[in-house]
């Protein structure tokens, strides 16, 4: 049965009106957008939505999340990445995580992204100490039960950590070297073996499930394994996604480690392309960017995340201008510490004006929407599908009331979605044609039960973590004292992180 939305305000953000916000009609029939207009025929049967007072719009996309993080969120503070991550990606002590728990842990992610307007999400998910098939697919089995469109990847690293930090040989006794010494990481047959199985049994499921290759980082990952993903990647047309230059400490990594930037070793490795995603992109030279705009590569920005754990900020108009794909992403469950994109919107609207006096450089509202819609799209590989209200698109869209505080007194639109809503507007949400939002509550899950059901199990998931976190403390101070050399190295880049003023210059 067709659905019809007549007369509403609608935010297209592609094709001929854009970001023009204009009042017509949309008809959807099955799980696409039949067509759009002013004073559309009314189908016999429909099922009509009135859109008096209704702005309808594109749904949010989150172009880079970990769901991993979901159960440790509210739980860390004032700790950089390189300390952040020995607790929530844990080098020792981690045990695999029940499919169950996985599963409610998605659940979370997807409830809060659904009901706050994010339609499309990008999970790029990790597991200690490695991720199973079975793992996996709880993971997906809650996307496909919520409702939600989903990239999901098999996070993977194959290289001896401690590798993949620079001086950290320097500082991390050999006593601990030797126990990070005895995990062992996936082979790249291995890897590739469970991509196959998992692309097979998942990639395209239910229409909204797709399946991804996300080599952990350059640093992180051999050049065999690195190259073989992504001539996979390039076979499915699926992303290759992965993590570049999110802190200073990453800064330094490239020329510590191979005398180069990281970027300019991802393009002499030849893994520089369209369909290359980068999460980050915080500590990235001139010449960089201008590597990166040759190559059509997207970036996300993280915006919440790199401001939570001390980052920086990237340099989204430089990106921009050279004609990278900019989209946004909300990170981890724990850096962030939630999937809200109304958030992440907000603090991508307000930071770059912090970053230049030239005003005429700041970001638009417009852009912001985009980076969000169509460019969030475009980075999974499937902006032909979704990410605006086009002819032939999937429907995938949100119906928010106009008559609301945060639309009041309706000045610009586009302003009003970036500056002043939350999310707390938004009646409906469709995704592929259903409506899995309405008022509030989730049509297809039982969201009080899903949730009770987490909050029983997380006692003895509290209790098995705090010792791994004991596990991990001993690296801390080792890990800190490479963060401190590294923040006072001068990288001639500077992205309002003063570590060298705070700091003598060399630590004691």
């Amino acid at each position: 049965m067709p659905t019809f939305i007549r007369g509403a305000t609608i935010l297209a953000m592609g094709g001929r009106h854009q970001s023009t916000p204009f009042t017509g009609d949309i008809l959807i029939v099955g799980d696409r957008i039949e067509a759009i207009g002013a004073n559309l025929p009314v189908p016999e049967g429909a099922t009509l939505i009135e859109g008096a007072g209704k702005l309808v719009m594109p749904g949010l996309i989150n172009a880079h999340l970990h769901s991993g993080e979901a159960l440790f969120k509210g739980r860390y503070d004032n700790l950089p990445l390189e300390l952040w991550m020995l607790y929530s990606y844990p080098i020792l002590g981690a045990k695999a995580l029940a499919e169950r728990m996985i599963y409610l842990r998605s659940m979370v992610v997807a409830i809060e992204s659904l009901k706050t307007g994010v339609t499309s999400l990008t999970d790029d998910i990790f597991e200690a100490p490695r991720q199973s098939f079975s793992q996996l697919g709880a993971a997906v089995q809650a996307y496909d039960d919520a409702g939600i469109r989903a990239t999901v990847s098999g996070h993977v690293m194959d290289r001896d950590f401690l590798d993949s930090i620079p001086f950290s040989r320097e500082y991390v006794p050999t006593d601990l070297q030797a126990e990070v010494a005895k995990l062992t990481p996936p082979t790249t047959e291995e890897y590739l073996d469970f991509a196959r199985e998992a692309y097979a049994a998942f990639h395209g499921r239910s229409g909204r499930i797709r399946f991804m290759l996300a080599p952990s980082a350059p640093q992180r990952c051999t050049v065999e394994l690195m190259q073989a993903v992504n001539e996979l990647a390039l076979e499915w047309k699926v992303p290759f996604h992965t993590h570049i230059v999110e802190t200073k400490v990453q800064g330094v990594t490239g020329p510590a480690l191979y005398g180069k930037t990281l970027m300019r070793y991802m393009a002499d490795l030849g893994l520089m392309h369209p369909g290359t995603t980068i999460a980050h992109s915080v500590w990235v030279t001139p010449d960089d960017i201008a590597l990166m705009g040759e190559a059509g590569v997207s970036i996300v920005h993280n915006i919440i995340s790199n401001q939570k754990l001390g980052s920086g900020i990237a340099p989204v108009r430089d990106l921009l201008d050279a004609g990278v794909n900019v989209a946004l992403g909300s990170d981890g469950i724990c850096s962030n510490d939630t999937p809200r994109m109304f958030d992440v919107m907000h603090a991508c609207g307000l930071i770059h004006k912090v970053t230049t006096p030239d005003y005429k450089k700041w970001l638009s509202a417009a852009e912001v929407l985009h980076a969000c819609t169509l460019a969030g799209a475009r980075s999974a590989l499937i902006d032909r599908e979704v990410g605006s209200l086009e002819v032939g698109k999937k429907a995938d869209l949100l119906v928010l009331d106009l008559n609301t505080v945060s639309f009041t007194p309706r000045n610009d639109i586009l302003n009003h979605l970036v500056y002043c809503e939350n999310g707390s507007s938004i009646e409906k949400v469709m995704v592929n044609g259903e409506i899995v939002v309405e008022n509030g509550r989730l049509t297809k899950i039982d969201e009080a039960a899903l949730l009770a059901e987490l909050q029983a199990a997380m006692p003895s998931f509290n209790a098995y973590h705090a010792g791994v976190e004991r596990a991990n403390k001993a690296f801390e101070p080792h890990f800190d004292a490479v963060y401190r050399r590294c923040n006072q190295t001068d990288l001639g880049i500077h992205r309002l992180i003063g570590a060298s003023d705070i700091w003598p210059a060399k630590a004691s």
